[in-house]
């Protein structure tokens, strides 16, 4: 698995050399994008406070639409959508520029100014991503809710961004199914207050509830409006979104990102990591309701020019060939998925890859998680053929940008591993005492300099900003969360999380999210999440209940505890296992012993149980597990 594989990429100069000045390197992708006013200074770095590009101007969704209208891309195929129920549409960088510029004035007439947070609660469709480069273009902050997450999980972000504009759709298709999104919609308004006019996308059809004078049909609204909305001038710092990731505490964390210093990172790393060429069908399967859908689907292939596909549906509907019929269909290039994606595939066998052409791949990628090396070579053989090198990427809502990486024609592959950190960037892997740990010795990721789309805070807390991503070391290095160690060759093989945060099938959902959720019911005393190895999601959740006095266990009621998970926070987080207990592990100052747990559902045997305050609970767990 080495660079032989892919002599067809550039290799022209050697970008590690290139990047050991790093600010310079990164002044001189800076200068790739247009700015209205270059910036003063590349980085003002006051830990753990960074200003990148400080003093530029600049605007998101004229880097990613209007640049590319004074030559050849004008006409260029920028967004290919394929629906679920098998519809399609394309548009040119022309036209989703006007469709962007239009949707910018009705969020103008509705009453957005700059500054001001818009939530977007959406299935996979292209009204999406223009509600998105509107917010960019108006200078609105957008945030960005997983379609999948329920009516309380949206009310949350909505209260916590303090939005007072909503954008749905009337529903979304999900493996032949309709997800009532404008009924979460409308539920979450109602539970927060703070909403005053909600736009719905008819995208399925279906009869919904619309209130006058707060509802609005986005196709109503785009009818009265001009197509010519300029972009305005934002600061380099000023946000350009929020994105709400789980973390160790039940209040999820509302990441802020700013506009040119993240801009410059993801359409650099897309550049470099995915080997973009003019012609290339670029496919990134993550909903925009994630990280890797901003920087991988949005802004990143869109300010380099590059045509991007969309999929609004699931990889296994109607057939399970369902991705090989689409890369088939447009002659995709680039495919970028998770490795639990993978894995599924490896389930179902070659059967459904064989029956399709999938020639046109020439490039793969993986994120989201750690890709195991079995699963690694069989995408590798299976789906590449042996001669699509893939780029195995790590890297963190906060982080902005692909960290770890290998790059096509350039690094050796091995599976299983992420490699190198990408140039101008400095990531290393440290014991507790912040030092770099020896080869083959599991220690904690760190960013150890900063680095152009890192968040910049969390949205109205402060204190947790500093407490939970710069207190590890005194605030000199970033603290991810996640474990790994290197090999003989510097390279970096991540292990997994290290806090309270479960990665399922590549999507992080705090335990103590959970946890919260679960106390909440009114038959619950007490709860402990964890999460357990899972052949296809990499990590499946397990949840330990102790019940409150008089309450009798039941089949019936551990469904409505997974039922009542799902509704609060949507299906997502719905525990696979769910054990009633009389007892939770604990130490004698009553903290939870969660390790003790995941060894008992992991079915390990037990680790140290000397601070353990009653070993009868944990015999008592042992046994359900058992059962």
């Amino acid at each position: 698995m080495n660079r032989e594989l892919a002599k067809s990429f550039n290799t022209e100069k050697d970008i590690y050399q290139e990047a050991e000045e790093r600010l310079v390197f990164w002044e001189q992708q800076a200068a790739s994008l247009d700015w209205f006013k270059k910036w003063d200074t590349v980085l003002e770095w006051n830990p753990p406070y960074a200003k990148w590009f400080n003093g530029g101007k600049i605007n998101a969704s004229y880097n990613c639409l209007d640049r590319h209208l004074k030559g050849t891309r004008k006409d260029k195929v920028a967004l290919i959508f394929e629906g679920e129920p098998g519809d399609s549409i394309t548009y040119t960088y022309s036209e989703l520029h006007n469709e962007v510029c239009k949707f910018a004035n009705v969020l103008k007439d509705l009453g957005v100014k700059k500054g001001e947070v818009v939530t977007i609660y959406m299935p996979m469709i292209p009204e999406a991503i223009i509600a998105m480069l509107a917010c960019a273009r108006i200078g609105a902050p957008h945030s960005v809710v997983f379609g999948g997450f329920s009516s309380m999980a949206l009310a949350d972000r909505i209260r916590d961004a303090g939005s007072k504009i909503l954008i749905t759709a009337d529903g979304a298709h999900r493996r032949g199914k309709i997800i009532p999104l404008k009924n979460n919609a409308d539920l979450a308004v109602q539970d927060t207050g703070l909403v005053e006019k909600t736009v719905v996308v008819k995208r399925t059809g279906t009869e919904v509830a619309m209130i006058e004078g707060r509802d609005y049909w986005y196709h109503d609204l785009m009818k009265k409006v001009p197509t010519d909305c300029p972009a305005e001038e934002m600061d380099a710092e000023d946000i350009l979104f929020i994105l709400y990731t789980s973390g160790t505490t039940g209040k999820p964390k509302g990441v802020v990102h700013t506009t040119g210093g993240y801009l410059t990172g993801v359409s650099t790393t897309h550049k470099y990591i995915f080997d973009l060429q003019e012609e290339d069908i670029y496919w990134c399967t993550a909903d925009i309701g994630w990280i890797t859908g901003h920087s991988y689907l949005v802004y990143g292939p869109l300010a380099n020019g590059a045509t991007v596909l969309v999929y609004e549906g699931t990889p296994d509907y109607p057939e399970k060939d369902r991705y090989w019929e689409i890369v088939e269909k447009y002659k995709v290039t680039i495919f970028y998925t998770a490795p639990t994606a993978i894995r599924m595939f490896m389930k179902w066998g070659t059967t459904y890859l064989e029956q399709r052409d999938l020639s046109s791949l020439r490039l793969l990628g993986t994120v989201g998680e750690p890709i195991n090396p079995e699963a690694w070579q069989w995408y590798f053989k299976h789906v590449g053929k042996e001669r699509c090198p893939i780029v195995d990427t790590w890297w963190q809502t906060e982080t902005g940008m692909i960290m770890v990486t290998p790059l096509p024609g350039i690094s050796e592959l091995k599976p299983g591993s992420c490699t190198l950190p990408f140039p101008g960037t400095k990531v290393e892997i440290l014991n507790r005492a912040g030092d770099p740990v020896q080869e083959g010795e599991v220690g904690y990721v760190a960013i150890t300099e900063p680095w152009p789309a890192m968040l910049r805070n969390v949205y109205g807390d402060d204190k947790r900003y500093k407490d939970t991503y710069w207190s590890q070391w005194d605030g000199k290095y970033y603290y991810a969360g996640d474990s790994a160690k290197k090999d003989k060759d510097g390279h970096f093989w991540i292990i997994g999380r290290v806090d309270d945060v479960i990665n399922v099938s590549g999507h992080r959902i705090g335990t103590a999210e959970i946890e919260s959720a679960l106390v909440e019911h009114p038959a619950v005393a007490e709860a402990a999440c964890i999460g357990k190895t899972h052949q296809l999601k990499g990590q499946a959740i397990t949840a330990f209940v102790t019940l409150r006095e008089g309450i009798l266990k039941s089949e019936e009621l551990i469904i409505e505890l997974k039922n009542h998970i799902a509704a609060k926070i949507g299906a997502i987080a719905k525990p696979d296992e769910l054990y009633l207990t009389d007892e939770l592990p604990k130490t004698r100052s009553g903290k939870i012993i969660r390790r003790l747990l995941k060894d008992i559902a992991e079915g390990r045997a037990i680790g140290d149980t000397t601070t353990l305050a009653d070993s009868s609970a944990l015999e008592a767990l042992q046994g359900l597990a058992k059962n």
